[in-house]
């Protein structure tokens, strides 16, 4: 593979020699069915999602730059949505997938969309946003390579695994959601999945992945579930860990490593044991009983059943706790682009806003809500870039319903409205998550990697800003947050748009524990935000509407 890649380097160099004009970035066209079907993830049949037949979906194997054009038909009876977890869409929220940015796929229609993993590489996934669908699958692996002539801090290996895990539930999706609009909660999950099965554990699984003795192997763990914490290992093997969702950090083993949902970690495996079968093993954290799971790796040529006896998992989040502090940002790894990491000094910029949201659930009407800062968000019809583009924003939302540091009666009563935050483009802002909770909760951003400096027990005060990890806090796009502690994490909000904060666990998500936070470009200007695009869909109150002339212009 080395080999391929030295010549393809040759070749590339010797073009870029005799041509003048650069070429475009490459396209890569998908057309993806959306559809019902029926699989048995637990052992009993139900009703999945499918993409072109498939749970989990296809792959995206992708590289820095690409045009992705996936051209997405909904063939199920509801409306339908998909968010690129992690892919941050510079200047184009056009694409994101969630339902402040789009109007959703109606049912016998299709949408193409169209984006770039612009500066970025590393492990990620795709899943619906729409109603309860992600419990029903229609998630997949995204992966995004480096481009050849930017070294990475591993040699190539023999290949390259995504491994998805997940909670999964027997109840369908619509079931689920009818709990849930009914004001009680799903509970917990009935099983775990490594890419969409369970395993017998009897030795009669068939093998997801095949290893060839003394070779090495790219391993992508992401939890694609909907509310619980896993941990993931495998049998006599230590995973190195090399890459967290779009970073390279400094590489350490592991036994196992707590993957919380909506996280993505590339590892690297190496086949060095007896020649035989092995199990991966993914178990649940946090749950008054453990869940737990397994999957087959086969060595070629190897002899010999896997060893029932599995290995044990971690117990208490504190181990949890101390292994995110033991990730690094690798400063001097190159990522997307030829400079390291590390010459960008996040700890040495000006902290001009900070953002404390804390996490609380109630009942509003006897049915339960879960809220951020006392406001639990809810979607309207026209989705809120839309109607920001349009100019009808006041008949949709106010920005700025919530306070920065909200005081205790201010998060005691919830009340549902939408919920937007306005902020200035290009400042740097510290945001806190404030968790008062006995469960662990997990935060991501769309739009943005920011840096995870802090995790703590207790409640946050700017003294605590001294415990900060101001030099190689790994820059991320999703941040655990344990019982009665607080996560600090710092970033230049310099991406234009209506991007989604929002917590990972789809129960609470869908019953209102996100906002929106609106960076618009002071200048109007198409160096910070593309306009929407023409074939952008519309809907609620400006379903009939003209697109207003292009804001944006120059360049």
């Amino acid at each position: 593979m080395r080999g391929v890649k030295l010549l393809a380097a040759c070749l590339y160099l010797a073009a870029a020699a005799t041509v003048v004009v650069r070429a475009e970035d490459p396209y890569f066209h998908h057309v993806w069915n959306v559809t019902y079907g029926t699989a048995s993830p637990l052992g009993v049949p139900q009703q999945v999602i499918l993409i072109n037949g498939q749970f989990p979906g296809p792959n995206i194997n992708s590289t820095s730059n690409n045009n992705v054009i996936i051209n997405v038909f909904n063939n199920l009876d509801e409306p339908f949505l998909i968010t690129w977890n992690g892919i941050q869409h510079r200047k184009n929220c056009w694409q994101d997938g969630t339902q402040g940015t789009m109007c959703p796929i109606m049912p016998g229609t299709n949408f193409t969309y169209h984006f770039q993993p612009k500066d970025q590489i590393g492990s990620y996934f795709y899943y619906p946003t729409t109603g309860m669908h992600r419990a029903a699958g229609g998630y997949g692996g995204l992966r995004v390579n480096s481009r050849l002539l930017i070294p990475v801090p591993y040699a190539d290996p023999e290949d390259d695994y995504t491994v998805l895990i997940g909670d999964w539930f027997t109840k369908s999706h619509t079931q689920l959601k009818k709990f849930l609009d009914g004001g009680r909660t799903i509970g917990r999950p009935d099983g775990i999945v490594i890419n969409g099965k369970s395993g017998k554990g009897d030795g009669s699984d068939a093998p997801l992945f095949t290893l060839k003795p003394g070779k090495t192997y790219r391993v992508r763990v992401c939890n694609v579930g909907i509310k619980t914490s896993l941990n993931f290992r495998i049998q006599n093997h230590k995973m190195k860990l090399v890459e967290m969702e779009g970073s390279h950090v400094l590489q350490n083993d592991y036994d196992s490593l707590d993957v919380h949902v909506g996280q993505c970690f590339g590892t690297i495996v190496t086949a060095n044991q007896e020649p035989k079968d092995y199990y991966m093993v993914a178990s649940s954290r946090f749950l008054k009983k453990v869940v737990t799971t397994t999957g087959l790796l086969r060595y070629e040529g190897g002899k010999g059943a896997a060893s029932t006896q599995l290995p044990a998992g971690p117990v208490g989040w504190a181990w949890s706790l101390n292994q995110f502090r033991s990730f690094r940002w690798n400063l001097t790894a190159s990522a997307a682009r030829p400079n390291p990491q590390g010459s960008y000094h996040y700890g040495k910029i000006n902290i001009t806003r900070t953002i404390k949201l804390v996490n609380t659930q109630g009942k509003v009407d006897g049915k339960l809500r879960y809220a951020l800062n006392g406001v639990s968000h809810t979607e309207p019809e026209t989705p809120l870039k839309l109607a920001e583009y349009f100019g009808i924003a006041d008949k949709v939302f106010k920005y700025d319903i919530i306070t920065d540091s909200p005081t205790p009666e201010q998060i005691k009563n919830i009340k549902i409205e939408p919920n937007v935050l306005n902020v200035t483009h290009r400042t740097f802002v510290e945001i806190v998550f404030e968790n008062h909770e006995k469960t662990v909760q997990s935060w991501h951003l769309d739009g943005y990697a920011f840096f995870a400096v802090a995790v703590e027990p207790g409640t946050w005060t700017p003294e605590k800003r001294k415990n900060y990890n101001l030099l190689d806090a790994v820059s991320r796009h999703t941040v655990q947050v344990y019982p009665k502690c607080w996560a600090a994490i710092l970033l230049s909000f310099d991406n234009c748009g209506m991007w989604n904060i929002r917590s990972e666990n789809t129960e609470r998500r869908y019953l209102g524990q996100q906002l929106y936070a609106s960076i618009l470009s002071p200048e109007k200007s198409l160096r910070d935000e593309y306009n929407m695009p023409e074939t952008s869909l519309q809907c609620g109150l400006v379903k009939n509407t003209p697109k207003p002339p292009n804001p944006y212009a120059g360049a």
